[in-house]
């Protein structure tokens, strides 16, 4: 048992010596990223629990009504594609019962006719419900984003020059290259 904590100690030693460093080097972010990192959680955390609710904090009122209408189209697909599912779901099955009392909707189609349609809008329901979680996952991101680009500098007082570069090695070559130029006003 002892010969263990003897080599456990310069183990422990070397780990505390790699930890130390780091924590003593880290330097703390910003209060400006800090306040918009808080900002961008807050906002695509509202966007999560109400859809439209991030981007009215960010102030991108115009994109409400584009997302709920897509919410709506969706929606709307969805119980068109299930409507005409259930039909023909109801169909094949009716088709298929050994009750002679049955009376057959679609008489002009054959059971592999009523087998393919209930599975094409079984599967356009289905791609309509993946849709939909796609429009609420890229609300809250765009939401999120949007929050985090809030703080973002667009004005005219930034600008890049490029322009052709030559430098001497130190053993007395010229090389060309490109020099790029940021100009902040």
């Amino acid at each position: 048992m002892l010969p263990e904590k003897k080599h456990a100690l310069p183990f422990v030693a070397a780990l505390l010596l790699l930890i130390i460093p780091y924590h003593s080097n880290a330097s703390e972010p910003d209060s400006v990223s800090q306040l918009s990192r808080k900002r961008a959680n807050r906002t695509a955390l509202a966007s999560a629990v109400l859809p439209g609710l991030g981007q009215g904090m960010n102030k991108k009122y115009w994109k409400i009504p584009v997302l709920y209408a897509g919410f709506g189209s969706l929606i709307y697909f969805i119980n068109f594609n299930d409507g005409y599912y259930q039909k023909f779901k109801t169909a094949y099955l009716y088709r298929n019962d050994t009750d002679p009392n049955t009376i057959d909707d679609y008489p002009r189609y054959s059971n592999d006719d009523l087998k393919v349609r209930k599975d094409y809008y079984r599967r356009n329901r289905d791609l309509c419900y993946i849709l939909t979680g796609v429009v609420y996952t890229l609300n809250v991101i765009d939401a999120y984003v949007d929050a985090q680009l809030m703080d973002f500098d667009v004005s005219d007082n930034l600008s890049v020059r490029t322009g052709p570069c030559f430098d001497s090695t130190p053993a007395g070559e010229t090389i060309a290259g490109l020099k790029f130029t940021f100009q902040f006003k």
